[in-house]
Protein backbone atom coordinates (compact mmCIF):
# COMPACT_ATOMS: atom_id res chain seq x y z
CA UNK A 1 0.00 0.00 0.00
CA UNK A 2 1.03 3.63 -0.99
CA UNK A 3 2.45 5.68 2.10
CA UNK A 4 -0.47 8.18 1.96
CA UNK A 5 -2.97 5.46 2.11
CA UNK A 6 -1.18 3.74 5.04
CA UNK A 7 -0.52 7.22 6.70
CA UNK A 8 -4.36 8.02 6.78
CA UNK A 9 -5.52 4.34 7.08
CA UNK A 10 -3.42 4.87 10.34
CA UNK A 11 -5.16 8.30 11.47
CA UNK A 12 -8.40 6.16 11.19
CA UNK A 13 -7.04 3.58 13.07
CA UNK A 14 -6.20 5.21 16.10
CA UNK A 15 -9.83 7.08 15.75
CA UNK A 16 -11.63 4.77 16.39
CA UNK A 17 -9.41 2.83 19.22
CA UNK A 18 -9.64 6.36 20.71
CA UNK A 19 -13.34 6.62 20.56
CA UNK A 20 -13.48 2.66 21.16
CA UNK A 21 -11.72 3.56 24.94
CA UNK A 22 -14.47 6.81 25.40
CA UNK A 23 -17.48 4.78 24.46
CA UNK A 24 -16.08 1.95 26.73
CA UNK A 25 -13.54 2.20 29.09
CA UNK A 26 -13.32 5.97 29.63
CA UNK A 27 -17.10 6.19 29.14
CA UNK A 28 -18.03 7.81 32.72
CA UNK A 29 -15.10 9.61 33.03
CA UNK A 30 -13.48 11.37 29.87
CA UNK A 31 -16.16 10.00 27.16
CA UNK A 32 -19.05 11.98 29.44
CA UNK A 33 -17.01 15.09 29.00
CA UNK A 34 -16.55 14.63 25.24
CA UNK A 35 -20.16 13.91 24.47
CA UNK A 36 -21.30 16.88 26.81
CA UNK A 37 -23.18 14.52 28.94
CA UNK A 38 -24.75 15.00 32.43
CA UNK A 39 -23.89 12.47 35.19
CA UNK A 40 -27.26 11.11 34.92
CA UNK A 41 -27.76 10.77 31.25
CA UNK A 42 -23.93 9.10 31.43
CA UNK A 43 -25.39 6.71 33.60
CA UNK A 44 -28.54 5.36 31.51
CA UNK A 45 -26.43 5.40 28.08
CA UNK A 46 -23.52 3.44 29.62
CA UNK A 47 -24.29 -0.14 28.34
CA UNK A 48 -25.47 1.44 24.93
CA UNK A 49 -22.40 3.26 24.28
CA UNK A 50 -20.47 0.42 25.80
CA UNK A 51 -21.84 -2.01 22.94
CA UNK A 52 -20.92 1.21 20.25
CA UNK A 53 -17.50 0.88 21.51
CA UNK A 54 -17.42 -2.75 21.10
CA UNK A 55 -18.55 -2.28 17.13
CA UNK A 56 -15.75 0.33 16.80
CA UNK A 57 -13.26 -1.67 18.51
CA UNK A 58 -13.94 -4.69 15.67
CA UNK A 59 -13.58 -1.72 13.44
CA UNK A 60 -9.87 -0.63 14.49
CA UNK A 61 -9.43 -4.85 14.69
CA UNK A 62 -10.06 -4.73 10.72
CA UNK A 63 -7.57 -1.72 10.14
CA UNK A 64 -4.72 -3.29 12.03
CA UNK A 65 -5.04 -6.59 10.70
CA UNK A 66 -4.62 -5.22 7.29
CA UNK A 67 -1.47 -3.64 9.19
CA UNK A 68 -0.06 -6.89 10.16
CA UNK A 69 -1.09 -9.87 7.74
CA UNK A 70 1.81 -10.42 5.62
CA UNK A 71 -0.22 -11.45 2.65
CA UNK A 72 -0.46 -8.12 0.42
CA UNK A 73 -3.77 -9.79 -0.97
CA UNK A 74 -5.45 -10.17 2.45
CA UNK A 75 -4.22 -7.02 3.85
CA UNK A 76 -5.90 -4.53 1.38
CA UNK A 77 -9.52 -6.82 1.73
CA UNK A 78 -9.24 -5.95 5.18
CA UNK A 79 -8.29 -2.32 4.89
CA UNK A 80 -10.78 -1.84 2.22
CA UNK A 81 -13.50 -3.78 4.26
CA UNK A 82 -12.59 -1.44 7.29
CA UNK A 83 -12.14 1.56 5.77
CA UNK A 84 -16.10 1.43 3.75
CA UNK A 85 -17.61 -0.09 7.58
CA UNK A 86 -15.87 3.35 9.09
CA UNK A 87 -17.43 5.48 6.15
CA UNK A 88 -21.07 3.84 6.22
CA UNK A 89 -20.97 3.68 10.10
CA UNK A 90 -19.77 7.68 10.05
CA UNK A 91 -22.95 8.44 7.52
CA UNK A 92 -25.54 6.71 9.49
CA UNK A 93 -23.96 8.50 12.66
CA UNK A 94 -24.28 11.98 11.27
CA UNK A 95 -27.71 11.45 9.82
CA UNK A 96 -28.59 10.02 13.26
CA UNK A 97 -26.63 11.75 15.93
CA UNK A 98 -24.27 14.46 14.88
CA UNK A 99 -23.35 15.93 11.60
CA UNK A 100 -19.73 16.67 12.40
CA UNK A 101 -19.52 12.88 12.60
CA UNK A 102 -18.79 13.23 8.62
CA UNK A 103 -15.67 15.24 9.07
CA UNK A 104 -14.43 13.22 12.56
CA UNK A 105 -15.57 9.77 11.45
CA UNK A 106 -16.18 9.54 7.43
CA UNK A 107 -13.76 12.20 5.58
CA UNK A 108 -10.42 10.26 7.07
CA UNK A 109 -11.67 6.79 5.95
CA UNK A 110 -13.19 8.46 2.38
CA UNK A 111 -9.47 10.01 1.61
CA UNK A 112 -8.09 6.69 3.00
CA UNK A 113 -9.86 4.58 1.18
CA UNK A 114 -9.11 7.05 -2.03
CA UNK A 115 -5.70 6.72 -1.20
CA UNK A 116 -5.50 3.14 -1.32
CA UNK A 117 -8.04 2.13 -4.09
CA UNK A 118 -5.54 4.71 -6.02
CA UNK A 119 -2.50 3.53 -4.90
CA UNK A 120 -0.32 0.86 -7.02
CA UNK A 121 -0.38 -2.05 -5.86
Amino acid sequence: MALAANILMGLVLIIHVYIFLLETVLFRSRGRKVFRLSEQQAEVLAPAMSNQGCYNGFLAAALLVAFLHPDPGTARAFAVFGLACVAVAGVWGAVTVQRRILLIQTLPAVLALAALLGAQV
